[in-house]
């Protein structure tokens, strides 16, 4: 799991075909067909929680793939003003309309199936790292309901991390929910497997670094930024998810106790 390389930027693709719906939430992802003749699962600017859920996709998997974890390809996905006149599902053509530009399209893994910890038992040091990363990112979507995890070529993959970071669908007090426990990760479906937490949190730590967290950050486009929530600028937005996430990691004991005491309470 150690890879000290800055992330390099998402490839840009064109939307070309809408394929099928994935009715899963609120959000309505969709399989779609890019000019790269690749499938994605394409989450949508205008859907549900808009470009914040967008934006927590894309740091919290790029972070989880500089710490070593299997995460599908992210791109840009490109929707012009044409695309979707012709679908007939009036629901979907509203969505599509109120996602022109940039969206996030992730690389269909075909074949993949939902991770089962009832039939592949991650190591201990493998669920550690996967809990620290949940707990440090905010994410309350990796429980036993719905994983968010799938076993593909006998590995095990992370997806969909639009439910992370939380704390900017309330911008005013970042700085306090920077420095809270997570307590919802005593639902995480790998707490009762993480039994050497201390030592993922020395590993991770070594690998996510301010200035990584800057660089995954930079990633993020700016018209996701200006989502019209409150004045600030888009530097100023980035200024305030890269402190967030340093600070974090910089009490990172915080929330690694939680989760402790979480885990001594299943066992």
């Amino acid at each position: 799991m150690e890879n000290n390389q800055l992330p390099k930027d998402l490839r840009t693709v064109q939307v070309m075909r809408y394929v099928t719906p994935l009715r899963e939430g609120g959000s309505l992802p969709a399989i779609a067909e890019a000019d790269d003749d690749f499938l994605y699962v394409l989450k949508f600017r205008g859907a549900g929680q808009g470009s914040k859920a967008l934006i927590a996709d894309l740091i919290g998997a790029e972070i989880a793939r500089a710490a070593g974890f299997n995460v599908p390809e992210l791109v840009f996905a490109f929707l012009d003003e044409a695309f979707g006149r012709t679908e007939a599902d009036e629901e979907i053509q509203d969505l599509l309309r109120a996602s022109e530009g940039l969206n996030l399209g992730l690389h269909f893994l075909s074949g993949a199936i939902t991770y089962d910890p009832a039939v592949n038992i991650a190591d201990p040091m493998t669920a550690s790292c996967i809990v620290w990363l949940d707990a440090f990112l905010t994410n309350v979507d990796r429980t036993a309901r719905n994983t968010n995890m799938l076993t593909w070529n006998k590995e095990l993959w992370l997806i969909d991390h639009g439910a992370a970071l939380y704390f900017h669908h309330s911008w005013d007090n970042w700085e306090e929910q920077s420095l809270k426990p997570f307590v919802q990760i005593k639902d995480h479906v790998l707490l009762s497997l993480a039994s050497v937490l201390q030592e993922a949190d020395e590993k991770m730590r070594q690998v996510i670094t301010p200035a990584l967290i800057r660089s995954i950050v930079a990633m993020v486009p700016e018209a996701w930024l200006m989502n019209g929530d409150s004045d600030e600028s888009a530097e100023t937005k980035r200024e305030v998810y890269s402190h967030f996430l340093i600070n974090r990691i910089s009490h990172s004991a915080i929330f690694i106790n939680e989760a402790r005491h979480a885990r001594e309470s299943l066992i």
